[in-house]
């Protein structure tokens, strides 16, 4: 067996964060008075939590100030009255209930037990630690790492240091990280020297210099490269 520990990351590899986030956008602003709120706003709010999460991951903002930054922003866009603390509140309430896999998500970590198994996740503590705790995944991983924990994001060299410490790896030829996003994903497994795994099921063209050693469509042909 080629690698012997797995890092995954969480969001769009293994669960659907898309689902989970529709989710807890139609339920807070249906809340909120607001039934059509998640229609009507979701572009804007894509755009301005895209643009905080890379902040993020640059080290401009932390996972704490970001989590209310973004309905601040989004709610003075479109004059909206309404509270983004209590907004945010609510919100991360319902999208730590998103348990939502991706498929093929139990049936390769289960494919892959007789390797060690973990998590690197750019994410908010309670949200990623209750999604994951709902899934079936509960009890799969030796190691479930995330970024507002750490107080690091992907693709910093920091928080894979943290994992690696926390897992006891030398040997960075035995590990290979698995994930859906080029700049924290796989610009972080390249930038720390360890193999990389573009999770791309939607078949996007990479137009960046950001070159995974290798490409997916589905969860499932990870047999092929680590098996």
């Amino acid at each position: 067996m080629k690698y012997e520990v797995i890092l995954f990351d969480v969001d769009d590899t293994l669960f659907d964060f898309k689902k989970a986030e529709r989710h807890a956008l139609h339920n807070t602003f249906t809340q909120s008075g607001l039934p059509q709120g998640a229609t009507e706003y979701k572009a804007s709010y894509d755009e301005i939590n895209s643009v905080l999460w890379r902040e993020a991951e640059e080290g401009h903002i932390t996972s704490a100030e970001l989590r209310v930054e973004r309905f601040k922003r989004l709610f003075a866009v479109h004059e909206l009255d309404l509270n983004p603390d209590e907004f945010s509140t609510v919100y991360l309430r319902y999208l730590g209930e998103g348990a939502f896999l991706i498929n093929g998500a139990v049936e390769i970590c289960e494919m892959l037990s007789d390797c060690r198994l973990a998590i690197i996740t750019n994410g908010i503590k309670e949200v990623q630690t209750s999604r994951i705790q709902r899934s079936p995944l509960r009890n799969v991983f030796e190691q479930v790492i995330i970024s507002e924990e750490v107080g690091c994001q992907k693709p910093q060299a920091a928080i894979f240091d943290y994992a690696f410490k926390k897992l006891a790896i030398s040997d960075k030829n035995k590990v290979l990280m698995i994930g859906d996003s080029l700049t924290s994903d796989i610009q972080g497994g390249n930038n720390y020297g360890i193999d990389s795994c573009w999770f791309n099921p939607a078949g996007k063209i990479n137009a960046s210099e950001i070159q995974p050693t290798y490409e997916i469509k589905s969860l499932m042909e990870l047999a092929n490269i680590i098996l």
